[in-house]
């Protein structure tokens, strides 16, 4: 849920509207599959309901692969982003695009952890244009402050830069 609130705090940052939700009421436990929506617009969004024809779709564990189908309702042309270090052979590769994004590796070199989503934030802002890396950088300040602002950040900036000329 935190990278679909990055997304749409970005997205208002350009002065656009965001919105995001889960389609779950209850809780879930760590490690249990969820699905986040994030709408981003130029209009006000006043639509609640979950929607079946993504333009994105970001995968944050590759495990999900064999269990979920990431796939579902993806636009034609539309994008996967899914952070593995390794090849994926996934199947219908002609109808969208993807990019394989090491977020794991790329905030263990700033972090030593393996933090996610300041490098899905980064790469996905590379890929898509939808929101810029300005707003990237100005939505992480208003969550996080101190050393965790400047790593995440710094991540986020690593997968920006390692992504901004592939699409």
């Amino acid at each position: 849920m935190v990278l679909a609130q990055f997304i749409a705090i970005a997205a208002v940052e350009e002065g656009k509207f965001g919105q995001t939700f889960s389609p779950k009421k209850e809780k879930g436990q760590r490690g249990d599959h969820v699905q986040v929506f994030v709408r981003i617009d130029d209009q006000a969004i006043r639509l609640r309901d979950p929607f079946s024809s993504p333009d994105y779709v970001i995968v944050q564990d590759s495990t999900v692969l064999g269990e979920v189908d990431i796939l579902e309702g993806l636009k034609k042309g539309g994008m996967v982003i899914i952070n593995t270090e390794k090849p994926l052979s996934l199947p219908n590769k002609e109808s969208f695009r993807w990019i394989e994004v090491p977020a794991y590796k790329i905030a263990a070199e700033v972090t030593g952890k393996p933090w996610m989503n300041a490098a899905l934030l980064g790469a996905f802002s590379a890929v898509t244009k939808e929101i810029s890396f300005q707003s990237i950088e100005k939505a992480i300040k208003k969550r996080y402050y101190g050393r965790l602002e400047i790593q995440d950040v710094e991540i986020a900036w690593k997968a920006y830069e390692l992504f901004r000329n592939k699409t």
